[in-house]
């Protein structure tokens, strides 16, 4: 039960602090640039790529039903672009967003806790990418499975959930805990970091604000990462 309360208490707090005048800016450049940007290249080859999702498409051998495919190759492109979209948009909160924030949040929320990470920005920089790739690669290749009937609503939030807990339980610790205090943290919290992530997957889902869902997810992992370092070194009466 403390673990529930204790996401709750983060949810709380990430989804306050992600309107604050502070924060709000550095939450919406993120997934507005990303949108522009491939909103620039999905016009500049909209022709292609919808040749090669029309090549992926299973076509009908029924004469009249032409257009069920190309609806279908039409879906199927939009979804590789959204799939690049939220993937820079997660990106770009990772890497640059996300240290201001986390600046302004451990200031306010835990001016206590010391800062003892090790190569903060490249081991950030290096997991953020990893796990990017992971799934662009896998949710493209993955794309033809959102034609069977109901895969649409559980293979994009699956994949949205591995990706933000494979990303943000990283960042939102690397700059205060040491090398081992981030790896006990991740192996004894591996299912409330999963929780958290579904939780700010479905986020991803809500039109309008999926556009917060990004840095909702990176104030999410940092006060729930915080408070959970805070607590591992009270407890072994290490000082903060």
């Amino acid at each position: 039960m403390m673990g529930f309360a204790e996401l709750l208490a983060a949810i709380s707090k990430a989804a306050r602090d992600v309107t604050r005048p502070e924060l709000l800016w550095h939450a919406l450049w993120p997934p507005l640039v990303a949108v522009l940007l491939w909103g620039v290249v999905a016009f500049s080859v909209w022709s292609q790529a919808l040749a090669v999702a029309a090549s992926i498409v299973p076509q009908l051998p029924w004469s009249g039903w032409e257009w069920i495919s190309h609806w279908a190759a039409v879906f199927l492109a939009l979804a590789a672009f959204a799939i690049a979209s939220y993937m820079t948009a997660l990106l770009l909160v990772a890497v640059i967003a996300l240290p201001r924030m986390l600046d302004i949040v451990a200031r306010r929320d835990y001016p206590d806790l010391g800062r003892h990470g090790e190569n903060v920005f490249w081991g950030s920089l290096g997991t953020t990418l990893g796990a990017a790739a992971v799934f662009l690669v896998g949710g493209l290749l993955t794309l033809p499975l959102l034609l069977i009937p109901g895969v649409v609503l559980v293979l994009p939030f699956v994949w949205t959930t591995w990706l933000n807990q494979r990303t943000f339980r990283f960042d939102a610790l690397a700059d205060h805990a040491t090398r081992a205090e981030l790896t006990q943290i991740i192996q004894t919290r591996r299912a409330q970091f999963y929780a958290a992530a579904a939780v700010s997957a479905l986020t991803a889902g809500i039109p309008l604000v999926q556009l917060l869902a990004p840095a909702f997810t990176a104030l999410l992992f940092v006060h729930l990462g915080l408070a959970a370092l805070r607590r591992q070194r009270r407890e072994q009466g290490i000082e903060l």
